[in-house]
């Protein structure tokens, strides 16, 4: 994957992660949608993992 398709990709996932943060709260005032919400915030790990990776891969470590 090149850096320019990791960008995009980063960006995607941000969004992606942005929206979720918006349905669970929505669906958090709904005691019946917890199983939803379980899933979603699960689905959101994924996400904030995935997002790490990529940016861990974009900027290189230096050890100062």
């Amino acid at each position: 994957m090149t850096e320019d398709e990791m960008r995009k990709r980063l960006e995607i996932l941000k969004v992606e992660h942005r929206d979720l943060d918006a349905a669970i709260a929505a669906l958090a005032e709904n005691p019946s949608a917890q199983l939803q919400v379980a899933r979603l915030k699960k689905r959101k790990l994924v996400l904030k993992d995935q997002i790490a990776m990529i940016q861990d891969a974009l900027i290189p470590d230096i050890i100062a």
